[in-house]
């Protein structure tokens, strides 16, 4: 099972390569803004998650981007791919559970 942070990055990157601070965007506007994830935690994060195997870095960037040679693009490895979506799918399930037991309306 992946931390709440570990999700959210697999989550950002599932869209496609980007670098710390389009993860941190995408985290922040997906939430609205009720999770910001800050340098440390995302950093120490997506070491966790290239260690894991779940994320590498990509050659992937956009030169034409200020200081873009100075990030780091990351990427989903197939196995991140396939840790992005049991945990998805685990969501589903709980938020399915939450539905039946009253806690989540349908206007909601």
């Amino acid at each position: 099972m992946l931390t709440a942070a570990g999700f959210h990055v697999l989550l950002a990157l599932a869209g496609g390569p980007g670098h710390g601070y389009a993860v941190m965007r995408f985290v922040e506007g997906v939430s609205g803004g009720a999770v910001k994830l800050g340098p440390g935690t995302l950093y120490r994060t997506i070491s966790r998650l290239v260690a894991d195997g779940l994320v590498e870095e990509s050659d992937t960037g956009d030169p034409g981007a200020p200081h873009d040679a100075r990030r780091r693009y990351y990427r989903l490895t197939p196995r991140g791919v396939q840790a992005a979506k049991a945990e998805a799918e685990l969501m589903a399930r709980l938020v399915g559970a939450a539905r039946e037991a009253g806690l989540i309306t349908h206007d909601e």
